[in-house]
């Protein structure tokens, strides 16, 4: 039971420790007084750059945070689960990357804040890798994405309310460029007698190659 216990704390410990991050903010704001929306991102703004760092701390409201909450804890969770080795290196990028494609895309005269693109890189990430590795189980995750958030790719349209969609959508490329710069890290697709075979060819042909330049070349 204690074994279970910490494997889960382990494969959590990363997104949890952002949540409490984020509702500790949140607290601190409602206790003190004291709004940080101030520290938001703001586009193409040197001044505001800093935002890159600070913004997906800071959330509108409750609901706010909560939307983003649940997500980050689920799909932290299964990247930790099945991408140990890099779980927490792509979260670090996620964070990083989301808001850093923002300040070159968004809007200059809004100013955002908000999780909401580390879980579209998140969600972008699993859904993309999966299809990239061609593994089953990875796959299934992706369709699982598709299935509970399939709702988040309206997110990534313009839309007249303040809902930050150059948010999402920063959000979601950097998890495409995380997918694709992982693609040979984490689980990988099984390779068949035939491939291995293929390879081995590949391999022994290649050697014939260099063997005869460097037998020529000494000629």
């Amino acid at each position: 039971m204690n074994n279970k216990l910490s494997d889960i704390i382990n494969i959590l410990f990363i997104p949890i420790l952002f949540v409490i991050a984020i509702w500790f903010v949140k607290g601190f704001e409602l206790i003190y007084s004291t709004p940080f929306h101030e520290y938001g991102i703001t586009s193409l703004d040197i001044n505001r750059i800093t935002g890159i760092f600070s913004f997906p701390f800071l959330h509108d409201d409750f609901n706010h945070l909560i939307n983003n909450t649940y997500p980050i804890i689920i799909l932290g969770g299964i990247i930790s689960s099945v991408y140990k080795e890099i779980s927490n290196q792509v979260f670090f990028f996620s964070y990083l990357l989301s808001g850093t494609i923002l300040w070159f895309i968004g809007n200059p005269e809004e100013n955002v804040i908000g999780a909401s693109g580390i879980v579209y890189a998140l969600a972008s990430f699993v859904l993309i890798s999966g299809f990239i590795k061609k593994q089953p189980r990875l796959a299934v995750l992706s369709f699982f994405v598709i299935f509970m958030y399939g709702s988040l790719f309206w997110g990534m349209l313009p839309m007249p309310n303040k809902i930050s969609w150059e948010g999402h959508l920063s959000g979601f490329i950097a998890g495409i460029l995380i997918a694709i710069y992982f693609k040979n890290k984490g689980p990988q697709s099984k390779k068949y007698n035939y491939e291995l075979e293929e390879e081995l060819e590949l391999e022994e042909e290649r050697k014939d190659i260099e063997i005869n330049y460097i037998y020529k070349k000494e000629k």
